[in-house]
């Protein structure tokens, strides 16, 4: 699974960016696909996720209701819409997808993509 990144950028606070992750190679085996940027004594923490089937979604508590994740399986594009930026937003976001079952379980990153807030 290849992920690409897209649509970071600088924005003042208070206002919106939308973020893109475009898959691709074995995308039918992809279980759930998340948003993460780096956090002080983490190596990364969760800002959103959402599972393939059923579509469920899961917020860190720092963006709900500012944040919607959301994904177009027609696409295999993963969709990170993000309102009321702050500048503690600031970081690179990542997108990640978990697929495969079992032993063959596997995390794959995409590069990244730099969010800036300016006060």
């Amino acid at each position: 699974v290849q992920l690409v990144e897209s649509g970071g950028g600088l924005v003042q606070a208070g206002g919106s960016l939308r973020l893109s992750c475009a898959a691709s190679g074995s995308t039918s085996s992809i279980n759930a696909m998340g948003w993460y940027r780096p956090a002080p004594g983490k190596q990364r923490e969760l800002v959103a996720a959402i599972a393939t089937g059923g579509g469920a979604t899961t917020y860190a508590a720092f963006v709900k209701g500012r944040f919607t994740i959301s994904r177009d399986n027609a696409k295999n594009t993963m969709y990170l819409q993000m309102n009321s930026l702050k500048p503690e937003d600031t970081a690179v976001y990542y997108c990640s997808a978990d697929a495969g079952v079992g032993a063959l379980r596997t995390s794959y990153w995409g590069q990244g993509t730099q969010v800036t807030v300016s006060s």
